[in-house]
C-alpha cells in the first residue's frame, strides 16, 4: 500500500498478507452476525421450522460468539495468535459449508452453534494479529481499515441474507 501526503493518515505498510487474512477472517464472522435476519422467512419456510427453532438459529450463532469470546483472546495469548486464528478458520469454515447444505433446523442451529465457536477464535486473534505486525501510526491506519471492514461487511450481512433467502427458495 501507499503512504499519504504529508498531513495525511499513511496507509498500513506492515505484513499487508496479514491484514488481508485478518479482515477476511473477520468480515466472514461480522457477516454471519446478521445474514441470517433477513432470510429467516425462505429459511423456515424451506426448512418447516418453527418459531422456537428460528429463535434459535439466530441465538446459536451469538451465544457461543459472546461465551467464547474472551476464551478465545487467551487463547491466542497461550497458544499463539496466528495458530488460534488458524484453529478458528476450520470449524468456521466446514460449520460453513453444513449450513448452506443443512437438510433441517437442527443441523442448521447445530452448524451455526460452531460458527459461532470459529468466530470467537476469528476474531480477536485478527486484532491482536494486527497489533503484532504492525507498529506506531501503522498500527493506527491498520486498525482503522479492519474496523472500516468489519462496519462494511456488517452493513452488508442483511442484503447478503436477501440473496441467501432467494437461494433457498
Amino acid at each position: 500500500l501507499l503512504s499519504v501526503g504529508a498531513g495525511h493518515a499513511a496507509a498500513p505498510q506492515g505484513d499487508v498478507g496479514v491484514l488481508a487474512a485478518t479482515i477476511l477472517g473477520s468480515s466472514l464472522a461480522f457477516i454471519d452476525g446478521s445474514v441470517v435476519i433477513v432470510a429467516l422467512p425462505a429459511i423456515q419456510h424451506d426448512l418447516n421450522a418453527s418459531l422456537g427453532a428460528m429463535q434459535w438459529l439466530v441465538h446459536a450463532y451469538t451465544l457461543f460468539l459472546g461465551a467464547l469470546i474472551l476464551t478465545g483472546g487467551a487463547a491466542g495469548d497461550k497458544f499463539g495468535r496466528r495458530n488460534t486464528f488458524m484453529l478458528g478458520v476450520g470449524p468456521f469454515t466446514a460449520a460453513s459449508v453444513v449450513c448452506a447444505l443443512a437438510p433441517d433446523g437442527e443441523t442448521l442451529i447445530l452448524s451455526r452453534g460452531v460458527q459461532g465457536i470459529g468466530a470467537a477464535l476469528l476474531i480477536p486473534n485478527s486484532l491482536a494479529l494486527i497489533s503484532a505486525n504492525f507498529s506506531g501510526r501503522e498500527r493506527g491506519a491498520a486498525i482503522g481499515t479492519w474496523a472500516g471492514f468489519a462496519a462494511l461487511t456488517t452493513a452488508l450481512g442483511p442484503v447478503l441474507g436477501r440473496v441467501a433467502g432467494r437461494w433457498r427458495e
